[in-house]
C-alpha cells in the first residue's frame, strides 16, 4: 500500500497508480491530534487500519493523482538520521574499510513540489543533492538484533540529503543540517510491496540532466545492520526516517531555479524546486571560481 498526505492534510492511498483515495475519515480526531501525530498513529497502528483502508479503496474511485497537492508523507519525524559513506562506490572501498556512522538532519521534511532553500554562505562552494533510499520505522526499537530488524520497518520513501560542500567537518550542522535540506516523497510504500529492498534502482535528475543512477545492492551496511547498530544507542520510534546513504557517482551541483527529481524503483518519483542565490552568487566572487573562505570554516 502507498500512503500519502495531500491537500489540507488529508490521508490518502494510491489506487491503480494514478488515483488518490481519501481515507482520512478512518482516523478520528485528526484536527485535535495534528499532522505529526496522525501519521504516526497510522504507521504505529497500521495493522488495525490496513483492512479499513483497503475497504475504502475498493469501494471508492478516488480522484486523479495530478489533481491533488502532495505533502511530505511524514511532516516532522521525531528523528531523521542519515548514513555517512555507506556505498561501495570506489574500488578501494569494502565493508571492512568503512565505519558505520550517522548524522542528524533537520526534522522538518520538505514535500513534493516544495522549495529547498540554498543559503548564501561564503565558504560553500557547491550544494549537492544526494538521492537516497530511506526507511520508515513502524514501531519502537531499542537493542534490536539483525535477525529481527526488518520486522520493525513500516515502509520506504525516496529521500534527498542536500549537502553543502566546502565546509570543514566541524560544521556538520551547516553542511548537512540546514532547514529544508531533507526532502521526501511522493509517498510511503509499505514494506510488503518491496520484495528486495537491497535491489532497487535509484535515479535523480536536475532539469533534463540525468545525474545519479545506481542500485541499492551496493550498500555496504545493509538495513538490518543499520537498525541493529543504531538501536544500541538511540530508541527509534514509529515514523522515524533513516536515510541509508548514497552512491556518489553522478553527483553534481544545484542552484536557484533548478528542478530536482528523484525516482526509486517501486517507490515512486517526486520533484522539488531549488531556491536561493548561493553558491552561484558566491562562486563568482572567488578567484578561479572558488568561494572565499571567510570565517565560516572556523565555526
Amino acid at each position: 500500500m502507498k500512503i500519502l498526505r495531500f491537500n489540507d492534510d488529508r490521508i490518502g492511498v494510491l489506487k491503480d497508480g494514478d488515483r488518490v483515495v481519501d481515507v482520512s475519515g478512518a482516523v478520528s480526531y485528526r484536527a485535535e491530534k495534528g499532522p505529526k501525530r496522525v501519521i504516526e498513529e497510522v504507521i504505529e497502528g497500521f495493522e488495525d487500519y490496513r483492512e479499513t483502508f483497503s475497504q475504502i479503496v475498493n469501494r471508492e474511485n478516488g480522484v486523479a493523482l495530478n489533481s491533488v497537492k502532495l505533502l511530505a508523507p511524514i511532516p516532522q519525524p521525531n528523528k531523521c538520521l542519515a548514513a555517512f559513506v555507506n556505498y561501495l562506490d570506489r574500488p578501494d572501498r569494502s565493508p571492512e574499510s568503512l565505519t558505520i556512522e550517522y548524522f542528524y538532519k533537520c526534522p522538518e521534511m520538505v514535500g513534493p513540489d516544495k522549495a529547498i532553500e540554498l543559503s548564501d554562505i561564503p565558504a560553500v562552494t557547491v550544494f549537492n543533492p544526494e538521492a537516497e533510499l530511506a526507511f520508515v520505522m513502524g514501531k519502537r526499537a531499542k537493542n534490536v538484533s539483525q535477525a529481527d530488524a526488518m520486522s520493525y520497518i513500516f515502509g520506504y520513501v525516496p529521500f534527498f540529503d542536500i549537502s553543502a560542500r566546502g565546509l570543514t567537518r566541524r560544521t556538520m550542522f551547516l553542511g548537512k543540517g540546514q532547514d529544508t535540506h531533507a526532502a521526501i516523497g511522493p509517498w510511503i510504500t509499505t514494506k510488503d510491496e518491496v520484495p528486495d529492498v537491497h535491489n532497487l534502482t535509484v535515479k535523480s535528475w536536475v532539469g533534463e540532466e540525468a545525474r545519479q543512477n545506481y542500485n541499492t545492492k551496493y550498500m555496504a551496511y545493509k538495513i538490518p545492520e543499520q537498525i541493529a547498530w543504531l538501536t544500541r544507542f538511540v530508541q527509534l520510534c514509529p515514523g522515524d526516517i533513516i536515510a541509508t546513504g548514497t552512491y556518489h557517482e553522478g553527483l553534481g551541483p544545484v542552484n536557484g531555479g533548478d528542478v530536482l527529481e528523484i525516482e526509486i524503483e517501486r517507490l515512486g518519483r517526486a520533484k522539488f524546486n531549488i531556491k536561493g542565490d548561493g553558491p552561484r552568487k558566491v562562486a563568482k566572487s572567488g578567484a578561479g571560481g572558488q568561494a572565499p573562505a571567510g570565517n565560516w570554516t572556523k565555526v
